[in-house]
């Protein structure tokens, strides 16, 4: 008879948890669109990026949830300095980049604000912002760029995007200040068949790099640098080529990623 009584009452429990189970998601689908941009705050012009985790990073925080709400899925810009998220609640959220420029939002070593230039806004239908940053270089081409036999053979020119003394400025209230930070470790050459060449898009085989210790870069800036593909590159198709440029600081803080500015990417036909 006690068996009987618990198999009932465990037939009851299951039959109200399974209505719950089999109740409807009334929650709509995140459908709210941001779009953004990451310009140069003197020139106005676009902050070229690496499409992926060492390019610009963006960060969410929906603070509908309250103060201690987490931030959303971390994203990357686009090469050209753009960025969009189609899946987002309507809400109210703040905003934060990290990439190869001054730090929006800064610190002193006991956690105190120095700068904060996120954004904070409400998200609804297709929703768009504007960062305006201070670049740490700028990377240029210097001509066009040559083959021979194969081998791609470019021009660059490299300048600093913020001075020396803005820089420290900046950077140095953060604590752990090093005058280090502003040495250029490495231009790369990244070659590919891919319209998105970057460090996340290259391929091994031609791309290059120059690497530079200490602040040998220094009486460079400015000048021309030669840099030329590796190994011979298969005829009869196009590969596309960009530079890049970055100086020995990481964004954020601590976080081991020094980014790299870019230039525009160009397509090289090989007959």
């Amino acid at each position: 008879m006690k068996k009987i009584a618990f198999y009932t009452l465990l037939c009851v429990l299951f039959s109200f948890s399974s209505c719950d189970l089999f109740k409807m998601d009334n929650y709509e689908e995140p459908a709210e669109t941001l779009q953004g941009e990451v310009v140069d705050v003197v020139t106005g012009e676009p902050v070229l990026t690496d499409q992926g985790s060492e390019g610009i990073r963006v960060r969410l925080t929906e603070l509908s949830w309250g103060p201690n709400a987490t931030h959303n899925p971390d994203f990357y810009c686009m090469s050209d300095g753009s960025f969009q998220n189609t899946k987002l609640f309507k809400g109210n959220y703040n905003v934060r980049i990290d990439g190869p420029f001054i730090p929006l939002v800064r610190e002193d070593p006991s956690g105190v604000p120095l700068a904060d230039e996120s954004q904070t806004l409400d998200i609804k239908g297709v929703t768009k912002i504007k960062f305006k940053v201070q670049p740490f270089l700028k990377v240029e081409w210097v001509g066009e760029p040559t083959l021979s036999n194969g081998k791609i053979t470019a021009k660059v020119r490299v300048t600093r995007g913020v001075s020396e003394e803005d820089f420290r400025s900046k950077i140095e209230p953060m604590g752990s200040y090093s005058n280090s930070f502003l040495n250029i470790t490495d231009i790369q050459l990244f070659v590919s068949y891919s319209s998105s060449v970057g460090y996340r898009a290259q391929d091994s085989r031609w791309s290059n790099k120059i690497e530079y210790s200490g602040s040998a870069f220094s009486s460079l800036l400015g000048e021309t640098i030669t840099i030329q593909s590796k190994d011979a590159i298969p005829g009869g198709r196009s590969v596309f080529i960009r530079a890049a440029a970055r100086i020995n600081y990481d964004t954020p803080q601590g976080s081991g990623t020094r980014r790299w500015n870019y230039n525009e990417a160009r397509e090289v036909m090989v007959p």
